[in-house]
């Protein structure tokens, strides 16, 4: 299959991984109107085309929350990478590490934040979930940064869980059924990987959270530690325990934007979790603008959910995002077709974005501006 889209990755990734977690990736909440919404408020956006500007050069090199990337983009944390392809973690941080943009490490990865720093050079960010264990949430802070973790990003929509129907009907877990285990030995590659691969996990939290010994134990604790106490006075006891500069993700509100600046946070992320939280809710997109309207000269801005081409890159920076962070394209990709998708991947997203910008008369990604996109 000749990959030129983000589409085709997703369709390929379809047919080679199991249907739940496929399902896990390819879904929201509810009634997934959130969800639809991300993508299709994107495509609402037009951008405006220029002549006569010489694009022989063309730069995509942003800052990201004070970190040099090749182009605006971040790999999002996305839980359980280390399923969709064995080893998924590992394999994207080595290749957002060659390519020079940020990856994320999800606190619900496969791979233990020390077996990524390991296995790569430059520092990555860490994805903090806030849980009722605080003593788990400060031991997991001085892990990230003994790691070396350059960023710490705090994710604050995950108080309570949005239900996704696909994921109970399903019966999503790292121990499938006999439903699940028919559908795996319909996907021949992946059910090879897995049986031969390391013995899989969740190395951030088995053998570190209190009672949490074995994949069992682990979601009785998954499920009974959500907090739905997270405030802002846990933002500021994070903050001091980490030392560092750290990234709220998940604001969609003004007036949250404004209590994190106020705060003196640096760094926020426009963020529906992909429409997989509260359904109903406005895109990402939509609301960036709003946001970047009353506090975008305090804060930097980065957002996610629905950001699936390159032009979407280009939207998104016009409409006050520093970068993007991409999770379900990464997904995809790293589901189709392992390292090799990933590379690909931020190959074309590149391309498209390189393209966008030079038709549009754009030579830097500092110069794009509100002016280069409108709603018709």
């Amino acid at each position: 299959m000749t990959i030129t889209s983000v589409e085709d990755f997703r369709q390929l990734y379809g047919r080679r991984v199991p249907k739940m977690f496929y399902d896990y990736a390819e879904s929201g909440s509810y009634t997934e109107s959130t969800f639809r919404r991300n993508e299709a408020d994107f495509q609402r956006l037009l951008i405006r085309q220029r002549v006569g500007v010489d694009i022989s050069n063309i730069d995509t090199g942003v800052e990201l929350a004070g970190e040099r990337a090749t182009m605006p983009v971040v790999f999002a944390p996305v839980g359980m990478l280390g399923i969709q392809n064995i080893g998924g973690e590992i394999k994207v941080a080595k290749t957002a590490q060659a390519f020079g943009v940020p990856f994320i490490l999800s606190t619900m990865s496969i791979a233990s934040v020390e077996e990524v720093a390991e296995a790569t050079k430059a520092p990555f960010w860490f994805q903090l979930y806030v849980v009722k264990d605080r003593d788990f949430v400060r031991d997991m802070i001085h892990r990230a940064r003994a790691a070396g973790c350059s960023r710490l990003v705090v994710t604050m929509d995950l108080s309570m869980l949005g239900q996704r129907h696909k994921d109970v009907k399903n019966k999503l877990s790292i121990r499938p059924n006999l439903k699940n285990l028919i559908n795996i030995a319909t996907k021949p590659r992946w059910a090879y990987e897995f049986a031969t691969g390391p013995k899989l996990s969740f190395g951030n939290v088995v053998g570190h959270a209190k009672g949490v010994d074995d994949l069992a134990s682990l979601l009785t604790w998954a499920a009974e530690m959500v907090d739905p106490a997270l405030d802002w006075d846990d933002v500021e006891w994070i903050r001091k325990e980490w030392g560092g500069p750290v990234i709220l993700k998940g604001i969609m509100d003004v007036e949250d934007a404004k209590i994190a600046a106020d705060m003196g946070i640096e760094t926020i992320v426009v963020s529906n979790h992909g429409g997989r939280q509260l359904d109903g809710a406005g895109s990402s997109i939509y609301w960036l603008p709003r946001i970047a309207e009353v506090v975008g000269d305090r804060v930097e801005l980065m957002m996610d959910s629905g950001v699936r081409t390159g032009m979407d890159i280009f939207r998104a920076r016009a409409l006050g995002a520093s970068g993007v962070l991409v999770g379900r394209a990464m997904v995809y990709a790293l589901g189709a077709m392992g390292e090799p998708g990933v590379e690909k991947l931020i190959e074309l997203l590149q391309k498209e974005f390189r393209t966008t910008m030079g038709l549009a008369g754009r030579t830097s990604a500092k110069d794009i501006q509100s002016h280069d996109v409108y709603h018709p």
